[in-house]
C-alpha cells in the first residue's frame, strides 16, 4: 500500500456550539495501479476506535472530482460523519476505487474490493492504534460484510450493518446473503428501523442475521422506531436512512461499539 497522493480541505461540520471537525481526503494505492480515496474526520480528542462508513446506492460520493461527498451527502451514514466523531472516533467515508468510478456493481461481493478495503484500515491503524469497525448502510452492508467475511489478516476488529440488504431486485443484484456471512469472527451489531418500507431491506429478515453468523463472538439485534419518512422508502430521507433520529442511532451504535 502506498500513499500516493492527498487533498486537505477543512470542512466546518458543527454538531454543537464550538465543535468543528477536520477533515481532509486521502488517497492510498490499494492495489496495482488502483487508488481509493476516502473522506477522513477526525475527534477533537485521541480516538477510542476508527470506525469506516460505507454508503449505500453505487457507493459514488464523488471524492475524486469535488473533495466533498457530492451524492453521498444525503446518505445516512455519510451525512452522521461528525455525529461519529463526535463520539470519539476515527472516521473514514470511502468512495469507489479508481477502477470502479460508475459504481460498484457487483463489485461489492469482490476479493478485490475487499483488498481496498484492508488498505483503508491499515492506514487507520497507522494513524491512530485502536480498533477499527466496518459500518455499512443499505447496500453499503454488502460492502462492509464481504470484508469482515473475506479479510484474516488485517481485517476489522467489528462489524455494523444497518439498513441489511436482504434480497435482490430487478434494480438491485446483491444482497448480504451472497456474502460468506459464517466466516465473520468479529462482533456484529445489525441495526434496523421497525417501519423500513424498502423492499429489498425487510425487517423481520434483518432480524434472521445474527442466526447466520455462527463465527461472530458475540451478534446482536437492535430496533429502531421514530423520525420521519417521506419520497422513496428506500432513499436516506425515509425510515431506511434514520431520517429524523440521525443522532439517537449513532449513539446507541457507539455505545455498543464502547462496551
Amino acid at each position: 500500500m502506498r500513499l500516493v497522493g492527498v487533498a486537505v480541505l477543512v470542512l466546518l461540520a458543527v454538531a454543537t456550539p464550538g465543535q468543528a471537525f477536520e477533515a481532509g481526503v486521502k488517497t492510498l494505492e490499494s492495489r496495482p495501479g488502483v487508488t481509493e480515496s476516502f473522506l477522513l474526520v477526525q475527534p477533537e480528542t485521541v480516538p477510542v476506535a476508527s470506525v469506516i462508513l460505507f454508503a449505500g446506492g453505487d457507493g459514488v460520493i464523488g471524492l475524486a472530482r469535488a473533495g466533498n461527498p457530492n451524492w453521498g451527502r444525503t446518505n445516512f451514514l455519510v451525512r452522521s460523519r461528525s455525529l461519529f466523531a463526535q463520539e470519539g472516533f476515527l472516521v473514514a467515508v470511502p468512495d469507489v476505487p479508481s477502477d470502479h468510478a460508475a459504481g460498484y456493481g457487483r463489485f461489492r461481493v469482490a476479493r478485490e474490493h475487499a483488498q481496498d478495503v484492508a488498505a483503508v484500515i491499515a492506514e487507520l491503524r497507522r494513524q491512530a492504534p485502536v480498533p477499527v469497525w466496518l459500518i455499512g448502510t443499505s447496500r453499503g452492508t454488502v460492502s462492509a460484510a464481504n470484508a469482515a467475511a473475506r479479510l484474516k489478516d488485517g481485517g476489522p476488529d467489528g462489524l455494523v450493518l444497518t439498513s441489511s440488504v436482504t434480497r435482490p431486485s430487478r434494480k438491485i443484484t446483491d444482497s448480504v446473503h451472497d456474502v460468506d456471512l459464517g466466516e465473520i469472527r468479529v462482533p456484529t451489531l445489525v441495526v434496523h428501523h421497525r417501519q423500513d418500507g424498502c423492499v429489498v431491506t425487510r425487517f423481520d429478515e434483518a432480524q434472521l442475521l445474527p442466526r447466520r453468523l455462527k463465527r461472530a463472538p458475540h451478534a446482536e439485534f437492535m430496533a429502531f422506531d421514530g423520525g420521519r419518512s417521506a419520497g422513496d422508502p428506500c432513499e436516506a430521507d425515509s425510515y431506511h436512512g434514520f431520517a429524523g433520529i440521525e443522532r439517537d442511532v449513532v449513539q446507541a451504535i457507539a455505545a455498543w461499539i464502547k462496551k
